[in-house]
């Protein structure tokens, strides 16, 4: 029997493209009584106009597939200038725009208003994106970084009573890691790779707090080989879920082909030893009222596992927590510290100006409370400190900033739900702005830390000083915002106090060592390295002892 719609005769392939349509139609209606009814509302009340279209930024090819976006996004990041082109794109195309990469449409933005609408207002209305989640996870697993709603919630009341005031203040434990950090930096003046001696501290100073044990990759002969071997594991997995975070679905499957998942692979085995240690840690103590009161008699050595399994007895979950304080445990602090010190290393004035604040000190390390006071200090690490995490308020978090070198340099969301940013719409970008749910809203804190309109007309000099009169509010995000604030900055900030203090009583003068025609820091030049954070391409010096120095003024 013929096929027949209607009692025509009618052939199937027109048959399959008529029923196509009446079901495309339908649909079509469905989503304009649904959908499109709700955003029109959304429209009126709140008066929103359409974003303006930039035809430099999307050609109309861009629409349909957003390559030459994605290409110039790639070729920029090859050669270490992706910030500087988001920073370019800003100030040509205004404070919003919208533009198309790869499969991903995009609206960018530098506006505190919008920001605090997302991060605060109505933060409920926006989560994670889902390709950063899709990203981390085979690293970092489901933690504080890679959740959103409840299960977020969840980890960050577990995590945030951990740091508290005399974790952060444990300054004795730290100095053991600053003291095999000044051995390794060379005392005859030759040439020392403090960002690699950044990390390697700052690793070995998060395992100790994290695990209970450290990786002691500042000294070799102290260091195991599977420490070692965990030490480049996780930076290579790290760079390889950074790469896949900012490139997308169409270049993940490059992870295969580094060796990337056999690392990820050993982290997790790495981590999972230490975590196997907590639970059994743990049991020992139900079971034994003798061993848990012994261990509140010991010297008072904080381990952050042992507390985390008094609430978690998921193996998988512990280690996902703990990578994820891990991450922003070391790399903000190391990240911190060699950007602040690539540029004393061009800035002598900076330096001379510092250690006259610390000189009162002399040779004695600083308590918790000297580093609070000092004003100087607070003001240089504005200029350039990461985000780390945020935990209470105290004069030092008047320091919780980043500015010119942020370690989270930009940040997305995903709208949840159709909803309304106060800016953006209409020719001049004044009027609210109807956002589509599934929209990624993605804002360059690199490039908004950098408008004169919110810090001057010398906002892309380094200039401490500006810090002494400057009052911030949502134009200044190196530490995010709202419910989602970071929950450590005051741990990671006083590391890199304490640490800056220290190099400078034991080093009179530092110098700039990047040596090449085409190498920027020789120039003095700050070149980014992104990988899940960010940090400048080398911090290569030479450092004068100061006691040497005060043996020539003799």
């Amino acid at each position: 029997m013929p096929n027949t719609i209607f009692s025509f005769n009618i052939p199937s392939f027109t048959q399959s493209i008529i029923v196509s349509i009446l079901f495309g139609a339908i649909y079509f209606t469905y989503w304009q009584y649904r959908t499109g009814a709700r955003r029109r509302r959304l429209i009126r009340e709140h008066g929103c106009l359409p974003l303006k279209r930039n035809p430099g930024l999307n050609h109309w090819t861009d629409y349909i597939f957003g390559w030459r976006n994605f290409w110039e996004n790639l070729a920029a990041n090859k050669n270490h200038r992706l910030l500087d082109l988001i920073h370019r794109r800003n100030q040509q195309y205004g404070t919003v725009y919208s533009l198309k990469v790869a499969n991903m449409a995009i609206v960018s933005t530098t506006e505190p208003e919008i920001l605090k609408t997302v991060l605060a207002t109505n933060f409920k209305d926006w989560n994670l994106p889902d390709i950063r989640k899709a990203a981390f996870d085979p690293l970092l697993g489901k933690g504080i970084f890679t959740t959103d709603g409840a299960e977020w919630q969840h980890s960050r009341d577990l995590l945030r009573p951990n740091f508290v005031r005399n974790q952060v203040a444990d300054l004795a434990t730290f100095e053991r890691h600053i003291q095999k950090l000044i051995k390794a930096i060379p005392q005859d003046g030759s040439t020392a790779d403090l960002q690699e001696l950044f990390f390697r501290l700052t690793i070995d100073s998060a395992t100790e707090f994290l695990f209970g044990e450290s990786t002691h990759s500042l000294d070799p002969r102290s260091s195991s080989a599977s420490a070692a071997r965990f030490a480049s594991a996780y930076n290579n997995s790290q760079d390889a879920v950074g790469e896949s975070a900012r490139l997308g679905m169409w270049l993940r499957w490059l992870l295969d082909k580094r060796g990337v998942k056999d690392d990820i692979k050993y982290t997790h085995e790495f981590v999972d030893r230490y975590v196997h240690l907590g639970l059994e840690h743990r049991r020992r103590n139900e079971q034994d009222v003798e061993a848990k009161a012994l261990e509140e008699k010991e010297e008072g050595r904080y381990v952050f596992l042992h507390e985390l399994v008094k609430a978690i007895d998921d193996p998988v979950r512990l280690r996902s927590e703990l990578l994820n304080i891990l991450l922003a445990g070391r790399d903000t602090t190391a990240s911190l510290l060699s950007n602040v010190f690539f540029t004393l290393s061009h800035r002598p004035d900076i330096w001379t100006k510092l250690r006259t604040e610390i000189a009162f000190l002399g040779h004695s390390p600083p308590t918790y409370a000297q580093l609070k006071e000092l004003k100087y200090l607070r003001w240089v690490l504005n200029e350039c400190k990461p985000a780390p995490f945020l935990l209470f308020s105290s004069s030092l978090t008047d320091t919780t900033a980043l500015r010119l070198y942020p370690v989270v340099p930009s940040n997305t969301r995903q709208a949840l739900i159709d909803t309304v940013l106060p800016l953006g719409g209409g020719p001049q970008g004044t009027s609210p702005l109807l956002i589509p749910a599934g929209t990624l809203l993605s804002w360059s804190v690199y490039a908004m830390h950098r408008r004169p309109s919110l810090f001057g007309s010398d906002a892309e000099i380094f200039r401490p000083e500006r810090w002494d009169r400057l009052k911030t509010g949502w134009e200044y995000l190196p530490f995010n915002g709202g419910p989602r604030i970071c929950i450590g900055q005051q741990f990671a900030l006083t590391e890199a106090s304490y640490t800056t203090v220290r190099l400078m009583q034991e080093f009179a003068g530092i110098e700039n060592r990047s040596v090449g025609k085409d190498n920027a820091a020789a120039r003095g030049v700050w070149e980014e390295n992104l990988t899940i954070t960010c940090v400048c391409r080398e911090t290569r010096v030479a450092l004068t002892p100061a006691m040497a120095a005060e043996d020539a003024k003799a």
